[in-house]
């Protein structure tokens, strides 16, 4: 289980984006030796610090929208862009990545995680070395009945004083313009890519 609010650091800076997340995917079914993004098998990344995630999607109104998660903990309570994630955690050792996706989205929303065809959007790195794959799901959801699981820590710092934050405190559904300005900045290609999949955006 990953806190999202353990380590700012690894989610507020990017330390490498793979550009290859910019070409469709489709081209190759099979992971390639040395390729990133899309066309690799989100499945076969290393485990070791790796987490992986979902997307929801929807359309309302003809418009794409995607649901995205604001990192619960006091380090983040009173940001807004760039203090929005992915619904992702940790893969365990030896766990299907995608296994671990849909185990974190159940966790950290109190709700099962939509059914369906899984669209793969490919890896990001973020600046502490650690990996994020993500696959995306058709699907809907009341946002505003998510039910968080908790992390503890100490606050404030070195009080001596123990205490219980949810991991996220909230979710939305935002079109893909307004996800871009909130999410961490090495997520904003998960977007990018799931535009790419379902035809929206210009390769």
């Amino acid at each position: 289980m990953e806190s999202l609010s353990h380590d700012p650091t690894d989610d507020c800076r990017v330390g490498h984006v793979w550009t290859t997340l910019a070409r469709a995917s489709c081209e190759a079914s099979r992971p390639q030796a040395g390729l990133r993004g899309p066309l690799r098998d989100a499945r076969w990344v290393s485990k070791q610090r790796t987490s992986a995630g979902l997307v929801p999607y929807r359309f309302r109104d003809g418009r794409l929208e995607v649901l995205i998660a604001h990192m619960g903990g006091p380090f983040w309570a009173a940001k807004d862009e760039g203090a929005w994630s992915i619904v992702k955690g940790e893969c365990d050792a030896g766990e299907d990545a995608y296994a671990a996706a849909r185990r974190e989205f159940a966790e950290e929303t109190g709700k099962p995680p939509p059914d369906g065809e899984p669209l793969e959007l490919g890896e990001v790195r973020q600046r502490g070395g650690k990996r994020v794959v993500a696959w995306a799901i058709q699907g809907d959801l009341d946002a505003e009945r998510i039910v968080s699981n908790t992390f503890t820590r100490e606050w404030p710092p070195r009080s001596g004083e123990m205490r219980e934050f949810p991991e996220i405190d909230r979710a939305q559904w935002l079109d893909c313009a307004t996800a871009r300005r909130k999410l961490v900045s090495a997520q904003v290609a998960f977007v990018d890519a799931l535009e790419l999949r379902l035809g929206e955006r210009p390769a």
